[in-house]
């Protein structure tokens, strides 16, 4: 049976060791993974889908927003992942953004971002560490939540950003109890989830290794000519 192929997108820094973690999750899921970045080969064409993973800071150059002064920033990355996202977009293809990913797919399809999301949304909870301590809610008569469940989720943060006004066609997927955003998706084809935290490190967890799950079902629908969102919805959630 044949695998999707999916395109991951790193850090120059710390992709080295987050790509063999996000590589496992997607296996799992029936898929296989090609790493991509900046001074590395891409090409939609030779894909079923795309993961835009975690890492630093997006620029505000990008959405008109003011830089601060703790954020850390790579323009290439971002000139190279806002380009995927709007080429997955065009082609049809999928795209499962993790932290800076989800902000990113926002971000190509004209939304804003939070530069400092924590100082906005007080009443969040604020930790920064890849155990899941965080407790968000995830909305009913999502995609998300068809793979994911609706249950009170714990996950992971290690992000400032946040997304603050959606970029076209983008739903809100779910929010922590302070009201600040933690995923977004698209209700129509091609599908596109982003999620605010890291699944990747928790892959111990049904309900993170489904939100892997969701996009290889995507891709495998897209690569048969069937529809992405259906195939999605319409998966035996957890």
């Amino acid at each position: 049976m044949r695998k999707p192929l999916i395109g991951v997108t790193t850090s120059q820094r710390s992709g080295w060791r987050i790509f063999p973690l996000v590589a496992l999750n997607v296996w799992l899921a029936g898929g296989r993974a090609v790493r991509w970045g900046v001074n590395r080969p891409d090409d939609i064409d030779a894909v079923d889908g795309v993961i835009i993973g975690g890492g630093d800071d997006i620029s505000p150059d990008l959405f008109g927003g003011k830089i601060i002064s703790s954020a850390r920033l790579d323009p290439e990355r971002d000139a190279l992942e806002q380009r995927l996202v709007g080429e997955a977009m065009a082609a049809g293809k999928p795209v499962l953004g993790i932290c800076r990913g989800a902000q990113m797919i926002n971000v190509a399809l004209g939304g804003l971002l939070d530069q400092d999301a924590y100082g906005t949304y007080t009443a969040s909870e604020r930790h920064w560490t890849i155990l899941p301590k965080k407790h968000i809610d995830v909305r009913p008569d999502t995609l998300l939540s068809r793979h994911s469940g609706t249950a009170p989720m714990r996950v992971n943060a290690l992000h400032s950003q946040a997304v603050s006004v959606l970029g076209d066609g983008l739903q809100v997927a779910a929010h922590d109890e302070g009201g600040m955003i933690q995923a977004v998706e698209r209700v129509e084809p091609p599908f596109a989830l982003g999620v605010q935290w890291h699944p990747e490190h928790l892959f111990y967890a049904h309900r993170q290794r489904a939100i892997f799950r969701a996009l290889v079902n995507a891709a495998a629908a897209r690569y048969e000519a069937r529809d992405q969102i259906s195939a999605v919805r319409d998966a035996a959630p957890v």
